[in-house]
């Protein structure tokens, strides 16, 4: 809810008060800034919650409200946020309170892991001072913790939430049914019998230095149960098991303050207040300004100071504005807080002394009174052990979860689940029964979508009221998934670009089954056109919406297909083409002489027969001109040596032989090729033909 939409901004409340708006929500109350027009002042109202107030349990909410104001309008102290006044608007109880502007010292943790000795001794001194005026009166605050301790845009500390405190002499879980305070920070002895005592609240003091000192709590635990036994059952480790530069004095503060025997405390505040003023003034320069580094953690683990650990934002308090000083600068520079100061020995360092008022001698109670309030306590630590019982470990500190009720379990089954259950409907029942839960969605193809799948945990089992959280499982139902609108445009031939789904045979199956469709498949086939790994088609048209359990089947090119060069030598150009062709490969031809082949046949190819090829490669016919001829010269009456010589520059063979005259005149006589035919160069054998000359 907007601050706009909230119905008590700028309502007046007893004629006095203006609502100006809503500051934080807690579990108990609204927090508001007013103005006071009576007295010209800007205060903090608390607004009890309507489902408290009209609930079950309103007389004990409205008695623990009422306890808070009257204890801390009780105490006059600079360090407890005061209380101006009480009221009742539209049937709910309020307290007016002084408005702190400020941090709050988790957030200030949480901006500064860890806090140097000068500046955790400061602020402890004034908690302590503040609780020793809340002692002193006869009461205790039963959950001092971080978010507890207000610092205002002065610097000085300010207790705030006495709604847990009671008068010492009759404060027990008896009277109010609850135990309360923070896990991290209680002390054992409330725990075991729920005693509240100011040893209690030094406990928690001392917890709180440790966690600034060291940059988390002594136990940490994601389950408060096994924390609070860590705190009944185990001593507080020692500060210098966490570094050795710890001063000793520091380590011995913290640990009479957080001693497991309440006994071994100090005996109040006032009591702690002067142990801490003896070990600071123990201290030298360095000593004082030593800060542990405490190694990097994860902020939300538990323990540590980075958590949100059991926030309660209805406090008086109001984060600074982003122009201001951060709030762990001011913890180092508020001018007047009463901070460490140096003393007349040159390295050592005293607390100022904080200033209270004089206390009068408790009065001494009769023996009689005595025993009677010992047995009345008796009587009343072993109810509120049956009250501890039942609200951490019994019935009252778990949700049983319940079945949904339009998903009815089915008769004499050991198992319910709310698999199928309507989540807007499941979600009234968990509102109607306060159980805290989530929601996450997840697709389902067997639950409609809006109806739950599963839950965590399951019907009939606990979940916890202590941080528990039951998680449900939603379902979006079934999954849809759009096929690729450039799923088949992946370029032609093996120079083609490719598509962002081609590239390799299983790329496109891959890049499917990513998008979400878990029912692919795949075939190979050949392609003429089509790169290899390109898709060639789909059963689903791309750009198309469907199921992600849809099939999707794939046919994915190989390319173009290996064929072998046959056998074309002799035959014919015709049917070497198509042959050729029939291999859908390219053909082309070319010419040569060829004395063994005939005119008009194929001489060979390129590739030659056997080799391989792919479709659409191109192959080379050398294609027969048939056997190369010259023209026979007329030699008749030429001289032999010139005769001869002519032949053979034609590149035919001579052979010479005498006529029956005798060879006197060297003249060819007779040729055995007559001059003017048309003879072949050479044989089928491919010699070179021979020419015979008759010489007389």
């Amino acid at each position: 809810m907007s601050e706009v939409a909230d119905p008590r901004v700028g309502a007046i409340l007893d004629n006095r008060y203006t609502i100006i708006r809503r500051i934080a929500d807690g579990g108990m109350a609204s927090v508001y800034l007013a103005n006071d027009s009576r007295l010209e002042r800007t205060v903090a109202i608390k607004i009890i919650h309507s489902q408290l107030a009209q609930g079950p349990h309103r007389d004990q909410f409205l008695h623990r409200f009422h306890a808070e104001a009257k204890s801390a309008a009780s105490i006059a102290n600079p360090h407890i946020v005061q209380v101006y006044d009480t009221g009742e608007f539209d049937g709910l109880q309020y307290i007016v309170m002084e408005y702190v502007h400020g941090v709050n010292l988790r957030q200030a943790m949480t901006q500064t892991p860890t806090f140097s000795v000068r500046d955790t001794l400061r602020l402890l001194s004034e908690t302590l001072d503040g609780l020793s005026g809340a002692h002193q009166a006869g009461l205790v605050h039963r959950d001092i913790k971080p978010e507890n301790i207000l610092i205002n845009s002065r610097g000085h500390v300010e207790i705030t939430d006495f709604g847990l405190a009671k008068a010492v002499s009759d404060a027990t879980m008896g009277t109010t049914g609850l135990l309360l305070g923070t896990a991290a920070y209680l002390a054992p002895e409330m725990i075991e019998s729920n005693r509240a005592t100011p040893q209690g609240d030094l406990y928690s003091v001392g917890i709180m230095g440790y966690e600034m000192l060291c940059g988390k709590v002594p136990f940490t635990s994601d389950n408060p149960i096994t924390m609070v036994f860590k705190h009944v059952h185990d001593d507080v480790p020692s500060l210098s098991d966490v570094s050795a530069d710890f001063p000793q004095p520091v380590v011995d503060l913290i640990a009479q303050l957080s001693a497991r025997d309440p006994q071994d405390r100090p005996a109040d505040a006032t009591a702690a207040l002067s142990l801490l003023r003896g070990a600071a003034q123990s201290l030298s320069h360095d000593q004082l300004f030593y800060q542990y580094e405490a190694p990097s953690a994860d902020p939300t683990s538990p323990g540590t100071s980075g958590q949100n650990s059991d926030p309660d934002p209805t406090t008086t308090l109001e984060p600074l504005a982003s122009d201001q000083e951060a709030p762990t600068q001011r913890l180092l520079h508020a001018s007047g807080a009463p901070v460490v100061e140096a003393s007349d020995e040159p390295d050592g360092d005293q607390l100022q002394e904080p200033q209270t008022e004089p206390q009068t001698e408790p009065t001494k109670k009769s023996h009689r009174r005595t025993v009677i309030i010992s047995i009345v306590s008796a009587i009343v630590a072993i109810i509120a052990g049956i009250i501890v019982w039942w609200w951490f470990w019994g019935p009252g500190s778990y949700w049983v979860v319940p079945a949904a009720s339009d998903k009815p379990c089915p008769e004499q089954s050991s198992t319910c689940t709310l698999e199928g259950a309507s989540y807007s409907e499941y979600k009234k029942t968990l509102s109607a029964l306060g159980i805290e839960y989530s929601g996450t969605q997840k697709y389902s193809d067997t639950v409609a979508a809006g109806d739950i799948i599963s839950s965590s945990p399951k019907v009939n089992e606990h979940v916890t009221k202590r941080g528990g959280k039951l998680t449900l499982v939603v379902s979006k139902g079934v999954k849809q998934v759009t096929v690729p609108a450039d799923l088949l445009e992946c370029g032609t031939g093996s120079g083609g670009t490719g598509s962002s789904v081609a590239g390799s045979s299983g790329d496109a199956v891959e890049t499917l089954k990513k998008l979400g469709f878990t029912n692919v498949a795949a075939k190979k086939e050949y392609s003429l056109d089509t790169a290899e790994g390109c898709v060639l088609s789909s059963s689903v048209d791309p750009g198309t919406t469907v199921n992600h359990g849809d099939a999707v089947d794939l046919v994915i090119s190989e390319g173009p297909k290996p064929v072998e060069i046959p056998s074309l030598a002799g035959t014919s150009q015709k049917a070497a083409t198509q042959d050729l062709e029939k291999l859908k490969l390219t053909v082309s031809t070319k010419e040569s002489f060829s004395d063994s082949i005939a005119k008009g046949a194929v001489i060979s190819s390129s590739p030659s027969q056997g080799k391989t090829a792919h479709w659409g490669d191109k192959v080379t016919l050398t294609i027969s001109k048939g056997p190369e001829t010259v023209a026979m010269p007329s030699l008749v009456g030429v001289g032999k040596d010139e005769a001869v010589k002519k032949l053979e520059d034609l590149g035919l063979k001579v052979k010479t032989e005498s006529s029956a005259l005798g060879e006197t005149l060297h003249l060819v006589l007779q040729q055995s090729v007559d001059g003017g035919k048309s003879v072949r160069l050479r044989d089928t054998s491919g010699n070179p033909t021979v020419v015979t000359l008759t010489v007389v």
